[in-house]
């Protein structure tokens, strides 16, 4: 093993762990977007539906488009009427 090489191993389990925390937060969003549309009031049942599609096949893409259409403008969720 050359100096490199031991120089580089900090940085490469530094980098890991960084990646691990990254993808942990991701998939946490995912799943808490998933809860929140489910237990959210919608206008109708197959806007709630559609929501939770788009959620679960576009995972973490799927999760922000949620929270900045729908989760960012009403936190308590839309009321039926």
């Amino acid at each position: 093993m050359g100096m490199m090489d031991i120089m580089f191993w900090p940085f490469a389990f530094a980098f890991s762990g960084a990646m691990f925390l990254l993808w942990l937060v991701v998939v946490l969003f995912w799943i808490w977007m998933l809860i929140d549309c489910a237990k959210r009031r919608f206008r109708s049942d197959a806007e709630k539906v559609i929501w939770i599609i788009v959620i679960a096949l576009c995972n973490w893409i799927g999760a922000l488009v949620y929270f900045i259409v729908i989760r960012s403008i009403n936190a308590h969720g839309l009321a039926r009427r």
